[in-house]
This record gives structure tokens, C-alpha cells and sequence, in this order.
């Protein structure tokens, strides 16, 4: 019971790193559009470099960790983070060039990708052996670092400190605690020799022809892109919109965060109590009227509101997806594999659409796509229910 103590505060640890990294750029997204000159739609397009790495190695990333086991393909995605952090801090903040950023960005999203689904696998192994639904309280440690990572760069933003000296900073603190955390994850389960992985491959890659896989990952998808378009787009909507200074902007993306991470800690006693489904739905709910609130209340304490309802309604629509996906254990790391990469398509997709949508009507009405798309999502929410045993 100590090991598996040990290892889930080393997975909550994990997943506050990689929220921290993460939240680190996105605090910074209003400053990288004016350094580089970039619309809104060259910035959905930059921002789609990051997308683009993450679902090329989501597909593949069940079999890595069946064969490399969770804590190597972490340590892995660890250092392509800090890399393309690196990159980012050089193409944006010293050479102000479009190409060096989008390279560090792909790169970004390539170690995103791994990290992401070994840790839920990780994770998800934890959940079990624990006995009770904790998997949103990881990724409220992923809020966390969010919070943590906006709370840094609205200072730093308002500072004035150099985005460069701030991401090479962030690179080299996520490098540095996360390579000493991955040694705290349960040990690895012995795998094949050489020769003899074919199985463990056949079973990843077929995961992909499982129905209730594919639908909780269509689920998935739609909540992904709510929470991904608050990432990208929030801070910039509200500037834009509502024309506040920039560390109002990245404020309010604070305050989403802030919301994500309550609903993360206390969802769980709701799972547990009243089950997958209804919660689901009411978290939808709360996320849409959250969006209209945003886009029409005009108000500072109507667009507040709002905020923290669409913070509260994403808040758990990505971390029961991976719990549901990870129902049964012999397969949980190709179904989280499958669920991450329809869900990180959302991604993909979202920040170049959102942008040229934005071109079109303006950056805050554009938010308005997330609530319409929360609509057939709410209708595959019964797919995440637990099976019966």
C-alpha cells in the first residue's frame, strides 16, 4: 500500500508539471501573436503545430508503454517538452520567426502526446489498486499547474520579463522534477523478449475497431475542445472582445483554471455518488451556459460568472474519459491511447478553425462553436457508464 501511496503522489506530481508547461506558453499566446506578428488565423495555424506532433505519436503510444512500460515513455515526453520549450523561447523571443516556433511547438506536442497517455495509464493503474475514483483529483494537479503556470505568467507578463527567460526557465524546472518523479511510478510489468511483443501490439492497435472505445472518444472529443479552446482562446477572446489589457486576458484564463481545478477536487465524491452519466451531464450543461454568458453578458460580473461555469463544465469530461477507457486493465493502455488521440484531434482541429471562425464574426462570438458542439456530446455521455461485472 506504501508503493502505491508513493506512486500516486508521484502521478499527481506528474500531472501538476505538465500542467505548469503547458500553461506556461498558453500565458504567453497574446505576446507570441504580436512578436510575430501573426491574425488570428496564423495564430489557430501556429498553434496547430502543437496538435500535429501529440496526434502523431498518440496512435503508437499504447504499444510504447505496453513495451517500455509508463515511466520511460514519460521520461521520454519530458524531454521533448523541455526542448520544444527551448525552441519556442528562441523562435519567438530572440528571432521573432514563425518557422523555429512551429518546429518547437510540434516537437511540444510531440513529448505532450507521450507524457499525457503514459501518465493516465499510470494513473488509471493507481485508481484501481486505491479502490475509489481519484482520477480527476490528477488532473487536478494538472489544474493545478495551470494555475500556477497562469499565476507566473500574468506576473511575469506584467513584469515585463523577456518570454524568453521565462520558458527556458519553465523547460528546465519540468525537466529537472520530472525525470526524479517518473522513478516513483509502480514498477514496470516485465514485457516480452524481442520476438515476442506481437500480441501485446495486435491487442493496441485493435482497440481501434472496439464501439464503446470509439464512443466514449467522440465523447471525449467535444469535451477536449471545450477545455483546449479556453486554453488557446480565452485570454485572447477577452482582450480582443472586450478590449482589457493583456494580464487581464491571461487573468481570466487564470480564473477558468482556478474553476477547472475546484470542480476536478470535489467531482469525484459526485462520481462516486451519483455515477458517470448524470455528472456528465450536468458538468455539459454548466460549460455551455457558461460560453453564451461569456459571449453576451457584456458585464464584468455576468463574464465572470461565465467563466467559472465553462471552468467548472470542463472539468471532468477528459478525466472520466480516460478512467471509462481504462475499465478494463489488460487493455487500458491501448483504449487510453485510442480515447487520447480522438480526443487530442480536437487539438488539432480546433485552434486553426476557432481562428478563421474568429477572422469571420470576431474572436469572442467564435466561442459560441464550443457550446453547439457540447449538443451531440451530451448524447454519447451513456458510453462512459461502468460496465457491469
Amino acid at each position: 500500500m506504501e508503493r502505491t501511496l508513493t506512486a500516486r503522489n508521484a502521478v499527481a506530481l506528474s500531472f501538476f508539471l505538465n500542467g505548469f508547461g503547458f500553461a506556461s506558453w498558453i500565458s504567453r499566446i497574446p505576446e507570441a501573436r504580436h512578436e510575430l506578428s501573426l491574425s488570428n488565423g496564423g495564430l489557430g495555424l501556429l498553434l496547430l503545430a502543437i496538435s500535429a506532433g501529440s496526434v502523431l505519436t498518440l496512435p503508437s503510444s499504447g504499444v510504447l508503454i505496453n513495451r517500455f512500460g509508463p515511466g520511460n515513455v514519460v521520461r521520454f515526453g519530458i524531454s521533448a517538452d523541455a526542448l520544444g520549450l527551448v525552441l519556442v523561447s528562441v523562435g519567438t523571443g530572440l528571432l521573432g520567426n514563425i518557422a523555429v516556433t512551429a518546429v518547437g511547438l510540434f516537437i511540444y506536442g510531440l513529448g505532450v502526446g507521450l507524457w499525457d497517455v503514459a501518465m493516465n495509464v499510470e494513473g488509471a493503474t493507481v485508481e484501481r489498486l486505491v479502490g475509489r475514483t481519484i482520477m480527476p483529483r490528477f488532473h487536478a494537479g494538472f489544474s493545478f499547474g495551470t494555475v500556477m503556470g497562469a499565476a507566473v505568467g500574468a506576473l511575469t507578463t506584467a513584469a515585463g520579463l523577456p518570454l524568453e527567460w521565462h520558458l527556458v526557465a519553465v523547460a528546465g524546472l519540468i525537466m529537472a522534477a520530472g525525470l526524479v518523479t517518473t522513478g516513483r511510478f509502480l514498477p514496470a510489468i516485465e514485457q516480452p523478449e524481442a520476438g515476442e511483443d506481437l500480441p501485446a501490439q495486435r491487442s493496441a492497435w485493435s482497440a481501434w475497431l472496439e464501439p464503446r472505445t470509439l464512443l466514449i472518444g467522440a465523447m471525449v472529443f467535444a469535451l477536449a475542445l471545450t477545455e483546449g479552446t479556453a486554453n488557446d482562446w480565452l485570454a485572447v477572446s477577452l482582450i480582443d472582445g472586450y478590449d482589457v489589457e493583456r494580464w487581464v486576458g491571461v487573468a481570466g484564463f487564470g480564473l477558468f483554471v482556478v474553476a477547472m481545478t475546484g470542480g476536478r477536487l470535489f467531482g469525484p465524491a459526485m462520481l462516486d455518488r451519483f455515477g458517470r452519466v448524470p455528472v456528465l451531464w450536468s458538468t455539459i450543461a454548466a460549460a455551455a451556459m457558461g460560453v453564451v454568458l461569456i459571449v453576451f453578458g457584456g458585464s464584468v460580473l455576468l463574464v465572470v460568472v461565465g467563466i467559472v461555469l465553462w471552468g467548472i463544465g470542463a472539468s471532468l469530461g477528459f478525466p472520466v474519459g480516460m478512467s471509462a477507457a481504462s475499465d478494463d486493465e489488460a487493455h487500458a493502455a491501448a483504449r487510453v491511447s485510442v480515447v487520447s488521440t480522438i480526443a487530442y484531434t480536437a487539438f488539432l482541429a480546433g485552434p486553426p478553425l476557432l481562428g478563421f471562425l474568429a477572422d469571420e464574426v470576431g474572436t469572442l462570438k467564435a466561442l459560441l462553436a464550443v457550446a453547439v458542439l457540447l449538443v451531440p456530446s451530451a448524447l454519447l455521455v451513456p458510453a462512459a457508464r461502468k460496465p457491469a461485472h
